[in-house]
């Protein structure tokens, strides 16, 4: 059993794509779950944290580790360096956090857009220099580091309004901003800084075509944290990973394991789109000759290969794979509910009469079990069908999808796709206007070279 959830496991790929710190969750995710052997899980944790300032944990994780040795010197050392350094930063950045504290400066933080005009302000009128806001960026590196994610995120957002996009440390601010407010699980305020992030990304000009297509890639990894954890994130996965092209293509050309976090959101979303189905379907096709897992392999079962006994069995697998799963624990029961409902559909669709038992059979349910279900779903879903207690058959009247709601279906994302059109126009007219303005590094990670 170990082996097969290890199978389905992703967090070595997805982790690929990640800050460290983001993925410290995973880890204490899989030691909870158990999918691999402990002194394995210890003994990655203790690999990422020796490139971190979070000391103390590093100790406590070789302690673990070997609980029959001493701490190593070096690490107290490495200790006390960190705390020397953290004194130092202290020191340097009060007289810059005293300058934002003051009501005068919170007022024009707050009516100001733009960076420089502020920049200027607090400069005549505050004795604000450059070196301040580079002091302040390095103070919030280091409290990241040291897993302060939360005063990390403070100075990060003073450090972003005070700055011009053509910056050095302008992304590497926002990437750091996004993952602060995902360890400190702030997510209407990670959702914003996601969004900002996005528009930076997909209107910057200045980078080459691969450049662009690594920063989306990450961004639709570190996405999932925001998505699977705000009310409208599964809206929000779909409408980006299926119908914004560029995304789609990042999916499908650098990490098609994503597939089983945009079927999820399909499947799970409660506001069902027939036609989004319909697409789904045809991209799972597409790439399932580069990635398949059980999730996706229920779809392709259930409506490209009508193969009902495969999806039944898929369905079970499914289970291990979402209980196993990081991201998707948490849609265990929405999933399972809402993949019956589409076996029932599907297989009421096809076969119009149908008997309780066999299709009790079809959704692992009892009988009994399978008939509530049934008269539920019935009743909510406000379906045209009918249940015949004595024969124990479920008859379907017609399906007809009214004109309108067909309207609505096929034209729900052209406004996606017209989106994508006037961004690339856009795109192309910066293009050719731009002469000589400098090229934004795309790094591989947040703070520059170390994600």
């Amino acid at each position: 059993m170990r082996e097969k959830m290890a199978e389905y496991d992703l967090t070595s790929k997805i982790g690929q794509y990640l800050d460290r710190h983001l993925v410290f969750p995973l880890l204490e995710f899989l030691s909870v779950k158990e999918i691999y052997h402990e002194r394995d899980m210890l003994e990655g944790k203790l690999n990422l944290l020796s490139n971190t300032k979070m000391v103390d944990y590093i100790m406590d994780v070789y302690r673990s580790l070997h609980p029959d040795k001493e701490v190593p010197p070096d690490m107290y050392d490495k200790r006390t360096v960190v705390v020397e350094e953290m004194k130092k930063l202290m020191n340097q950045t009060k007289p810059i956090l005293e300058i934002f504290s003051e009501e005068e400066v919170i007022s024009k933080i707050q009516e100001t857009r733009d960076g420089r005009i502020l920049f200027d302000y607090m400069a005549t009128n505050h004795g604000f220099r450059q070196d301040m806001l580079d002091t302040l960026y390095k103070f919030a590196k280091f409290k990241y580091e040291c897993g302060d994610y939360s005063t990390a995120a403070q100075y990060l957002y003073f450090f972003r309004v005070l700055i011009s996009q053509n910056d050095k440390n302008a992304m590497p601010a926002l990437w750091g901003k996004l993952a602060s407010e995902i360890l400190k699980q702030d997510w209407d305020q990670a959702l914003e800084d996601l969004n900002q992030l996005q528009e930076v990304i997909d209107s910057n000009t200045f980078v080459t075509p691969l450049q662009s297509l690594q920063q989306r890639t990450w961004l639709i990894h570190w996405s999932l944290f925001v998505y699977f954890n705000h009310p409208q994130g599964r809206d929000f996965i779909i409408d980006k990973f299926l119908y914004q092209p560029a995304y789609l293509n990042a999916i499908q050309t650098t990490c098609p394991h994503i597939l089983r976090y945009l079927t999820t959101a399909v499947i799970t979303n409660k506001n069902r789109r027939r036609q989004v189905l319909k697409d789904l379907v045809k991209v799972i096709q597409q790439e399932s000759y580069t990635y398949r897992d059980p999730i996706t392999e229920f779809v392709e079962d259930l409506y490209v290969n009508f193969n009902f006994d495969g999806a039944q069995q898929k369905l079970r697998d499914c289970e291990t794979v979402l209980i196993n799963d990081f991201f998707l624990v948490a849609c265990i029961e929405d999933f399972i509910e809402n993949a019956r409902m589409f076996i029932f559909e599907t297989f009421c669709r096809i076969h119009n009469c149908i008997s309780i038992n066999m299709l009790s059979d079809k959704l692992n349910m009892v009988p009994e079990e399978a008939e509530r279900w049934i008269v539920n779903l019935i009743r909510n879903a406000h379906l045209d069908a009918k249940i015949d207690s004595k024969l124990g058959h479920v008859v379907m009247g017609s399906q007809n999808v009214s004109p309108y709601q067909q309207v609505i279906e096929k034209t729900k994302n052209l406004i996606y796709r017209s989106q994508a059109l006037a961004s690339n126009i856009e795109k192309r007219d910066a293009s050719k206007n731009a002469t000589s303005k400098p090229q934004q590094q795309a790094g591989s990670s947040m703070w520059g070279a170390d994600m």
